[in-house]
C-alpha cells in the first residue's frame, strides 16, 4: 500500500485529524488566553550577573539561535556569546493543531516543520542587517511525542503527543504483563499512554499495516532534524522521555525492547556528547545562508531546558511550572535516584545531569477551558481581582482536575475530571477558583514525593499561567506551605537550550554556577495552609473512592 493511501486511511480512522487540511493557513494569529500564551515579541533582557560567573572570556564570542517548539507555538531567539537576548519572534500554532483535552491528540508532522521554518525565516529577516552568521543552533522540543517515518524519511503517521490517551488500554496491558516497578526504576517512566511502549502497542494493534511500513520511530525533534539534514540522532534528553531508555546506561533498554518485540534498528541512534549536524539540505541551505556554518545540536526536552534556563540546576532548587499543563522538577549532576518514588519520573538533561519530577496533564489548559465553557464575561484583570478576593475552600467544591487524564501522581490515563458539591448557589467563579486550588493540591503531592530526593528545595515558579495570575501563585504557596519565588525568565526553555549548546561547545565552564533570577516572593499564609490541608485530604479521599 502506498504512503499516501496509508495517510488517507489514518485520517479516516482518527477522530481528531480532520484539521489536517487547514494546517497550512496563515499561522501568526495570537492565542486568546493570556494564561496559555502571553503575546510578547521580546522578553526582558537577562541579567548579565546571572551568567557572568559561568562564561569564559571570548575574543570572538559566538552567536546562538535558540528554537523552542511547543504545543501552542514556536519561538526563535537569538543570543550573543554571553547568553543575552538579541531578538526573538514567535509563530503561534493554529488553534486546532492539537486537541490537548481530548483522547486523541496528534498533529501533522510536516505542517509542524513548516511552523518552525516560518519562525526561523522571521527571526533571520529581523536580524539580517546586524547579524551575518550564526555559530550554534539549539533546540528545545516537547517531550514524549512519537512519529513514524518510512524508508524515504517522510512521516506516515501524525505526531502523537503526550496528551494522546488512545493507548490507555495498552498501558494497562503492560502493567498486567510486566513488573512495572522494575521497569520504572530502569527507564524512569511508568507504563502510561504518554510514553512510547503503550503508543507502539496501540499502533501495532489498531493500525498494523501502517505500523509495518514504518522504518524509523522518532520524536518530532528528530524528525525536524531529518527534514533539515537528511540525518538524525536523538539526544539523551529526548530519548530519556520515551520510556524505552535505560536511565543509567543511557542506551535503549534491550530487555524491554525484546519483550515488546521492538527492533532497535527502528529507533534513533542516541547521540554522543558534542554531536552536531552541520550541512543543511536544499532548499534550506539556500534559504538560510546565515546558518551555512552553524553547528546544530540535537533537540533536548523542553522541561530539562526550562530548568537550565531558569537557573534551577542543582537539587536545592525546584522549578514549578504551569503552562497548558504543569510540572515540578529538580535537576542535578549525578546518577538517577537509587529508588525512584512511584509518583515521579526520571529523565535526563544530558549524560551528566538528571531531571526528576512529576507532571500534571491539566494546568492553564483547564483554566482556559473553564473560562470559555462558563462564558465568563469579565476581562482578565477583573477575574484575577475577584479570584484573589475569595477565601479558600468557601465554595464548598471538590474538583478532580483530570480533564486531560492523570500523570503524576497516580498515573492513570483513564481518570476523568469531576466537580463535586455543586449547589444552586454555586457561581462560575467558585468553580474556577476551586479548579485552581485543585491543581495546587496535585502539586502538593508531587512536592511531597520530591522531598524524599531533594528535601526542602526552594521553589521557583515559572510559566505563563503563573506569570499572568499572582492569585494562582499565592494559592500554590499557601497549599505547599512554602515560599515561592516568581522567576523573571520568560522564555526559560529556549534560553536553557542555548546555554546547553554554549556549554557543549566549550563556551561555558559550569552551568551549576548559574543562579535563579526572580523578582517577587510569595510568602505562604499558614492559616490558609491548614485549611488547604483538609481540602487536599478530601480531594484525595474522593480520588481513592473513584479511581483506586
Amino acid at each position: 500500500m502506498k504512503t499516501t493511501q496509508h495517510h488517507r486511511r489514518w485520517v479516516a480512522l482518527s477522530a481528531h485529524t480532520t484539521f489536517h487540511k487547514r494546517l497550512l493557513t496563515k499561522r501568526t494569529k495570537r492565542m486568546t488566553s493570556v494564561l496559555d500564551e502571553i503575546a510578547t515579541e521580546r522578553g526582558p533582557e537577562i541579567d548579565p550577573f546571572l551568567i557572568s560567573a559561568a562564561l569564559k572570556d571570548e575574543s570572538d564570542p559566538p552567536i546562538v539561535m535558540g528554537l523552542d517548539i511547543g504545543t501552542s507555538g514556536v519561538r526563535a531567539m537569538l543570543f550573543d556569546g554571553r547568553a543575552e537576548e538579541i531578538d526573538s519572534v514567535i509563530v503561534h500554532l493554529a488553534g486546532d493543531l492539537y486537541k490537548p483535552l481530548s483522547s486523541g491528540s496528534d498533529a501533522n508532522a510536516d505542517a509542524l516543520v513548516s511552523y518552525v521554518t516560518e519562525a526561523i525565516d522571521g527571526l533571520l529577516a529581523r536580524v539580517a542587517e546586524k547579524i551575518s552568521r550564526i555559530n550554534l543552533v539549539a533546540v528545545s522540543c516537547f517531550w514524549h511525542s512519537l512519529v513514524g517515518a518510512n524508508e524515504a524519511g517522510l512521516a506516515i503517521t501524525p505526531v502523537l503527543s503526550w496528551a494522546d490517551r488512545r493507548a490507555s488500554a495498552e498501558a494497562e496491558q503492560l502493567r498486567q504483563l510486566f513488573d512495572e516497578r522494575e521497569f520504572h526504576q530502569r527507564t524512569g517512566c511508568r507504563f502510561h499512554s504518554s510514553y512510547w511502549p503503550a503508543k507502539l502497542l496501540w499502533l501495532r494493534a489498531q493500525h498494523s499495516s501502517l505500523y509495518q511500513e514504518v522504518a524509523r520511530w522518532m520524536s518530532f525533534g528528530e524528525y525536524l532534524q531529518l527534514r533539515f539534514f537528511a540525518e538524525t540522532e536523538a539526544s539523551v534528553s529526548m530519548a530519556s522521555g520515551t520510556g524505552l531508555m535505560n536511565q543509567r546506561s543511557c542506551e535503549w533498554d534491550q530487555d524491554l525492547l525484546q519483550k515488546l518485540e521492538i527492533s532497535a534498528d527502528t529507533l534513533p541512534i542516541i547521540a554522543q556528547p558534542g554531536k552536531t549536524l552541520a550541512t543543511l539540505t536544499e532548499p534550506y541551505a539556500t534559504r538560510w545562508p546565515a546558518l551555512s556554518a552553524a553547528q546544530w545540536f540535537p533537540a533536548v526536552g523542553d522541561g530539562a531546558a526550562s530548568n537550565i534556563g531558569a537557573g534551577c540546576t542543582t537539587a536545592d532548587s525546584a522549578l514549578l511550572m504551569i503552562g497548558t499543563s504543569g510540572a515540578m522538577r529538580v535537576v542535578y549532576e549525578g546518577d538517577p535516584p537509587a529508588v525512584l518514588p512511584s509518583e515521579l519520573w526520571s529523565y535526563r538533561v544530558d549524560r551528566r545531569r538528571v531531571v526528576v519530577g512529576g507532571a500534571l496533564s491539566d494546568g492553564g489548559g483547564l483554566y482556559r477551558w473553564l473560562r470559555d465553557t462558563l462564558a465568563l464575561e469579565q476581562d482578565d484583570a477583573e477575574i484575577e481581582r475577584a479570584l484573589a478576593a475569595m477565601e479558600p475552600t468557601t465554595h464548598g467544591l471538590t474538583i478532580l482536575p483530570f480533564w486531560a487524564g492523570e500523570r503524576s501522581t497516580g498515573w492513570s490515563a483513564n481518570t476523568q475530571g469531576a466537580i463535586l458539591g455543586l449547589t444552586s448557589t454555586t457561581r462560575p467563579l467558585d468553580i474556577l477558583r476551586a479548579a485552581m486550588e485543585s491543581v495546587a493540591y496535585r502539586f502538593a503531592l508531587v512536592s511531597e514525593a520530591l522531598d524524599s530526593l531533594a528535601p526542602q528545595a526552594s521553589v521557583l515558579a515559572a510559566g505563563n499561567a503563573l506569570l499572568a495570575s499572582p492569585c494562582w501563585t499565592q494559592i500554590i504557596a499557601d497549599v505547599l506551605g512554602r515560599p515561592i519565588k516568581l522567576s523573571t525568565a520568560r522564555e526559560a526553555s529556549c534560553r536553557g537550550a542555548g546555554l546547553l549548546a554554549l556549554e557543549a561547545s566549550g563556551k561555558i565552564e559550569n552551568l551549576a554556577r548559574l543562579s535563579a533570577s526572580f523578582d517577587r516572593v510569595f510568602v505562604p499564609d499558614m492559616r490558609r495552609h491548614e485549611q488547604y490541608r483538609l481540602a487536599l485530604a478530601m480531594q484525595q479521599a474522593t480520588y481513592d473512592r473513584l479511581f483506586t
